[in-house]
Parts: structure tokens; C-alpha cells; sequence
């Protein structure tokens, strides 16, 4: 029996990361077996990539050339880790996947949703069976990111959180663009107030989607 597929997104701060971790607390007490993953770096290539895409101090390079890079990963995640987890049954949970791409290169970039499509086509991109959008005000997710980082000792991999306001206002507007494209597998999570208040819409959009 084919596994699900299922995808958090959101904006830089968005908490997604920690309501995934949280959803695998409760998919363990459940027993379901599920396998966690992220992009870029859910591979051995994809972890090299990730260091070549996030760094700050790397070096410049084209919006187009930036978008092949993370296809790239892509493709070898899927063969690698999503594809044949899901052949098992498992279900699969990826922290970032191929609406993040659409978001921040498609339309905070510029380069257009068609042209990503078109080489996503190509590679034989899956559609998730649901992907949750963590949604909050740009500012205060910026905040949380950046001060995450500091405490982390991760600044070397902010290059997109140190991005102007105006390119993190595109990938939020991106990402609502795409949730009202596909309402049938897109859930918009408002990801205010406290972790456990925002756990519990997560359960009430996957209980009832899945």
C-alpha cells in the first residue's frame, strides 16, 4: 500500500520545523510508520548542495543557476529517500519540497512559475497528497529566524534570512498564491500563539485530510 506524501512549507520562522517534530511525537505514540526528511539535504549530495545554497559568504550566482541546484537535489531525494519509502508504505514528511522552490525562486526570484513546472515535469516531480503553509506576518517570522541562527551558531547558512523584507513578503505572497491554486491539497496553518495551539490545527487538518 502506497504511503502518503506530505510537505511543510512556510516562510523563514514560520515554525514549521518544530510542528514537524511534534507531529512525529504524535505519529510514534500512534504507531504509524512514517520517515522524516528535508530539502535541501535529505541526502549525502543534498547535505553537500545544502552547504553550496545556503551559505552566506558563498559565491554569487544566477537566479536560474540557483533554481538547477536545488531540481537537482530534488531529483536525487526522490529516488534516493521518497520514492521508495513510499513504495513501502511509509509515510513520508519532508521539511521543505518543491512549492518551496516555486515560492522563493518562482516568485521572489522572478524566474515564473511555468519555467519551473515545465523542468519539474521533466524530472518527474511527485505532488504531495497535502502540504501544510505555515503562515504568520513576515516581520515576526524574519525575527524569529535570524535570532534562531544567532543562538544556533547557524548565521554562515542564513543566505535567505538575510534577505530584504520586500523578498520575504514575495515567498509569502507565493505561497498563498499557490495554497488558493490548489485548494484541495494545500492547507493555509495560521502559525500564531503558542506551539501546542498551532499543533493542535495541524492534527485537525490531517485528521481530516488524511
Amino acid at each position: 500500500m502506497q504511503g502518503k506524501f506530505i510537505t511543510f512549507e512556510g516562510i523563514e520562522g514560520s515554525g514549521k520545523s518544530l510542528q514537524l517534530q511534534l507531529l512525529t511525537e504524535e505519529l510514534t505514540r500512534r504507531g504509524v510508520p512514517y520517515a522524516v526528511t528535508l530539502e535541501p539535504g535529505g541526502t549525502a549530495f543534498g547535505q553537500e548542495l545544502r552547504q553550496v545554497l545556503l551559505r552566506t559568504d558563498g559565491a554569487p550566482r544566477e537566479p536560474i543557476a540557483e533554481l538547477l541546484l536545488y531540481l537537482a537535489d530534488r531529483y536525487q531525494h526522490l529516488q534516493e529517500v521518497v520514492e521508495p519509502r513510499l513504495k513501502q508504505g511509509i509515510t513520508v514528511i519532508s521539511d521543505r519540497y518543491h512549492d518551496a522552490t516555486l515560492a522563493y525562486q518562482g516568485y521572489a526570484r522572478g524566474i515564473g512559475i511555468e519555467r519551473i513546472e515545465e523542468i519539474g515535469r521533466l524530472i518527474g516531480v511527485r505532488k504531495p497528497d497535502l502540504t501544510l503553509v505555515f503562515d504568520l506576518e513576515v516581520s515576526v517570522g524574519l525575527q524569529r529566524a535570524r535570532s534562531r541562527n544567532q543562538e544556533s551558531e547557524m548565521e554562515d547558512l542564513g543566505r535567505f534570512e538575510a534577505e530584504n523584507l520586500e523578498f520575504h513578503k514575495r515567498v509569502r505572497e507565493g505561497y498563498l498564491q499557490l495554497a488558493r491554486a490548489e485548494p484541495e491539497r494545500f492547507a493555509v496553518i495560521d502559525a500564531t500563539g503558542l506551539p501546542e495551539e498551532v499543533f493542535r490545527r495541524v492534527v485537525a487538518v490531517i485528521g481530516e485530510r488524511l
